[in-house]
């Protein structure tokens, strides 16, 4: 755990802070601006890159996996630029919140991977890089996106230990509790064989 350095009201409005940049609907947006229609009536009604990927345009999905990545990590850098490290952790964790419990979407958000890589990669490169890699890994082997954001929120707490990043190891158990927590429904599907494939339009 990082030391408390940063005075009660300073780390709950950086707690804020990050919530509001993560709490952008950036699948949304980009699917109204692009013409793909209402992302909530597509495929699983999510607001991240796997649903956007669903309307068809591999355009889409990449934009809105970057935008989602990049919040994340404009929360951590954002908060590192004026704040000590306790605050930058409560603005990473404010940010995963945001994403999946954004209140311009009644609470109902995404499943948070790209912000919890963006997160990762802005905190920790190379335990973000790593966890990237994991996610790639974990997708290519089942073709699924979801078990690749499984297995990468899996390795991120034993990844910050391996590479030196201790104080960062109660956030990183609340990631990964967030995402195994978004996957609930997930989870149920790949155990009765009937999680989408990736690319798969539904």
């Amino acid at each position: 755990m990082p030391l408390f350095e940063t005075a009660l009201p300073l780390l709950i409005l950086w707690a804020v802070i990050g919530y509001l940049i993560g709490s952008i609907p950036f699948g949304i947006l980009v699917a109204r601006v692009m013409g793909l229609g209402n992302l909530r009536d597509i495929g699983s009604g999510n607001i991240g890159a796997t649903n956007v990927l669903r309307t068809g345009s591999k355009k889409a999905a990449a934009l809105t996996l970057l935008l989602d990545g990049g919040k994340g990590a404009v929360a951590v850098l954002l908060a590192r630029a004026l704040m000590p490290e306790d605050a930058v952790q409560l603005a990473a964790l404010g940010a995963m919140i945001g994403h999946c419990y954004p209140v311009w979407l009644r609470f109902a958000g995404g499943k948070g991977i790209a912000t919890f890589l963006g997160i990762l990669l802005a905190l920790a490169w190379p335990v973000g890089l790593s966890a990237c890699i994991a996610w790639l890994i974990g997708a290519t082997l089942w073709r699924m996106s979801s078990m690749g954001g499984l297995v990468s929120a899996a390795a991120s707490t034993f990844l910050m230990l391996a590479f030196g990043y201790g104080s960062a190891i109660l956030l990183g158990v609340c990631l990964t509790l967030i995402i195994f927590w978004r996957h609930r429904e997930n989870i149920r599907r790949i155990k009765s064989g009937t999680e989408p494939k990736i690319g798969q339009k539904g």
